[in-house]
């Protein structure tokens, strides 16, 4: 194994190539690149377009067991896994999102892989990088402030501020956003009404900036969304506010896809940001589809666990996008899996086979469910230093008994070296053509059992439920057009179940709908179930309370 040392001083030891020659791997020709510093370049729009007729190379995803605090290493071992492909010969990408400024500085600091399997320049990527968020902030609130001014002036919609259904951002965790007023301190304010702040990476214009194809589809998907209503109930849109145009421009610059490096120097697009357990967790269409035209092989992945992030994958950016992905790769720990079989944190360095036997009703359910979308899932094993050979062979076993294989990756340790083996299988299966992939749930289906489809045959629950004016309201959304839509499954991550101490393979609990949302111009439908919230709060001890600036303004405390 390779040296260790923390994430931050691996990247800083890193020998990176001008972004150029990365580009030049990949045949960019350097006037297509918008350049962000010497390491860091947006893809010009004429680029893309002559480039859009080529072939699709092979999709990959990567995708885990439910995540535990014992951690995963799911986005590591996407960055290892594109390592060990162009190791072993293979032209392969990987694409990934862009991390939230809530995490960074909440709970678990950045996310742009970890050990010898990153992608650099990490401290940039994990704060403001080329700006998107930034972007997609302003674009945002910028409607939001054209609503209230809207209602101020004249109305001419007739919006009933009883019914608009638009909030505000912000790229930061902060409970005392969750639910405010508005318009408060005179007639000269506007009117005073109740809304409220989610973070920015679960907007609506965060998951239109990671769906649309281009920036004519870009806008369209703006005017679309629906903002709220007249006392008729009538829909108003951001088109009819025309809004949609100067949020398309505040867009223009972000939606061009980044283009960033390993740590052994291979190209990566980092684009897009959404969360998983409250959006649809994955990188931009825009970047997976570039990548796809500029190399044989791309690993992508999607956030937390399987039955959030690949189910929504699947059933959400794969059918919007017509992509099919020819390979799976669930990642696990033995440190998760005994999470899942009742071991404390504090106890985790202790060999115990039992506790990991009793966690993989976890991995095996997720096994089962990435088959049900047609796709052969291999399981990578992000080994640690203190997992034992008999803890490693309970995992083949149980994977064994599900038909799918395992690999031991050590990938932090060993960068592209610790993957050479997960990249050979990973080949096989995606060259093999045996993918046969198919969403979960047709088009055609009611809103309210598709959310009963995923609760049923991804959850395993008894049933979803919902009050009558939830029902009644998917069904005006339904007679209103908007029933061929997707959903949104917005859950704890914690869990199979909305209960996140509920760990293992919970069946026949019960997934309770709290509230539905109508996201019209990322044509979806977001379910919000049990207590999960679209804006999370900072934990007792935020990750912010150790990040500063040391010797020389080098940033401290990060990863």
């Amino acid at each position: 194994m390779a040296d260790q040392g923390s994430d931050i001083e691996i990247a800083r030891a890193a020998t990176l190539q001008p972004i150029t020659e990365i580009g030049t791997k990949l045949d960019i020709p350097a006037d297509a690149l918008h350049l962000y510093g010497a390491n860091k370049a947006k893809i010009d729009y004429e680029f893309l377009n002559d480039i859009a007729e080529r072939p699709r190379g092979k999709l990959i995803l990567v995708t885990a067991i439910t995540p535990t605090p014992a951690g995963e290493g799911k986005t590591t071992t996407t960055v290892g896994l594109g390592d060990g492909l162009n190791r072993i010969g293979k032209n392969a990408m990987i694409c990934i999102r862009e991390p939230s400024l809530g995490p960074c500085f909440g709970l678990k600091g950045g996310a742009a892989g970890g050990g010898y399997a990153q992608v650099v320049p990490m401290e940039d990527i994990n704060l403001h990088f080329t700006g998107d968020m930034h972007a997609i902030g302003a674009a945002h609130n910028l409607l939001s402030a054209m609503i209230d001014n809207h209602m101020y002036w004249d109305n001419n919609l007739r919006m009933d501020s009883r019914r608009v259904s638009w909030r505000r951002v912000v790229d930061i965790n902060d409970r005392a956003l969750r639910d405010i007023s508005v318009g408060l301190g005179g007639i000269a304010n506007g009117f005073a009404r109740e809304t409220g702040f989610d973070i920015t990476v679960a907007s609506e214009i965060m998951a239109i900036f990671c769906l649309a194809t281009s920036l004519e589809d870009l806008e369209r998907r703006i005017g679309n969304i629906v903002v709220g209503q007249t006392r008729k109930r009538e829909n108003i849109t951001a088109g009819q506010l025309e809004a949609d145009g100067a949020m398309a421009v505040l867009l223009k610059d972000a939606l061009m896809p980044n283009l960033v490096q390993t740590l052994e120097n291979n190209p990566a697009f980092v684009h897009g940001g959404p969360f998983a357990n409250i959006a649809h967790g994955c990188n931009t269409v825009m970047a997976t589809e570039a990548a796809l035209r500029l190399s044989d092989y791309v690993v992508t992945e999607a956030g937390f666990g399987a039955d959030l992030g690949a189910e929504k994958f699947f059933d959400i950016k794969c059918r919007k996008a017509g992509l099919a992905p020819d390979a799976a790769v669930i990642v696990a720990t033995v440190r998760a899996l005994k999470m899942h079989g009742g071991v404390a944190r504090d106890d985790l360095g202790t060999e115990n086979v039992g506790a990991v036997r009793e966690g993989l009703s976890n991995l095996k359910r997720h096994i089962e469910n990435i088959k049900k979308f047609g796709i052969a899932p291999v399981v990578a094993i992000n080994r640690f230093i203190t997992d034992t050979d008999a803890e490693i062979m309970a995992i083949a076993e149980a994977a064994g008994e599900t038909g799918a294989e395992t690999v031991e990756c050590t990938h932090w340790a060993d960068g592209s070296a610790g993957t050479e083996a997960l990249a050979h299988k990973v080949v096989e299966i995606a060259d093999s053509g045996t993918s046969n992939f198919a969403p979960i749930y047709p088009d055609g289906m009611g809103l309210f059992d598709k959310i009963n489809a995923v609760a049923k045959e991804v959850y395993r629950a008894s049933e979803a439920t919902a009050n009558k004016n939830l029902q009644d309201q998917l069904k005006r959304w339904e007679d209103d057009g908007y029933g061929d839509l997707p959903v949104c499954m917005a859950k704890t991550q914690y869990s199979f179940s909305t209960n996140p101490d509920l760990k293992g393979a919970p069946v026949d609990h019960t997934v309770p709908v709290r509230q539905v949302r109508l996201s019209a111009g990322a044509e979806f439908v977001v379910a919000i179930c049990g207590d999960i919230m679209t804006m999370p709060g900072l934990p007792r001890v935020p990750a912010a309370n150790s990040i500063r600036l040391g010797d020389g303004g080098r940033v401290e405390g990060l990863f």
